[in-house]
């Protein structure tokens, strides 16, 4: 499982022209899933995620997690994360994971990161979205395991 996170001031998705997803201060996470990955690898990288200290305090230190912003969460699916660009200049995706094991453990993620309290929004998985972002800092992590 790969994870793109971007600090934000706030972030939507669009889904045929309609906003279906829309947080102020937190992260938009561009999430991937490959074949291997299990709810284990999920709860692995929720933790991570959620304990990020990657907001300022009042120092302008990157010190302060989600939960001490009172942080908001959009979480995107993103099979491309998982491209292959080894040969050729066309992307493989076969190390992408089908949607029969990708969708279960994309709700399964955002699920969890609700039951821990925090305020999610989501894409719709397999559409075609426009995500518009204002990325703060910039700070942009991967996390994967």
């Amino acid at each position: 499982m790969k994870l793109v996170v971007q600090r934000v001031k706030h972030a939507t998705v669009k889904v045929d022209d309609e906003i279906i997803g829309k947080i102020d201060k937190g992260f938009m996470v561009l999430l991937g899933v490959t074949h291997t990955d299990t709810k284990k690898e999920a709860d692995y990288l929720i933790d991570k995620l959620l304990k990020l200290r990657v907001f300022d305090d009042e120092n302008d230190k990157m010190n302060y997690d989600l939960e001490k912003v009172r942080g908001e969460l959009l979480i995107i699916s993103q099979f491309t994360l998982y491209a292959d660009t080894n040969h050729g200049n066309r992307p493989s995706f076969i190390n992408a994971a089908k949607p029969d094991i990708a969708m279960p453990l994309y709700d399964y993620f955002c699920e969890e990161c609700k039951k821990r309290g925090f305020h999610v929004e989501t894409g719709k998985f397999g559409a075609d979205m426009k995500v518009e972002l204002l990325n703060d800092g910039p700070v942009t992590i991967i996390l994967e395991n």
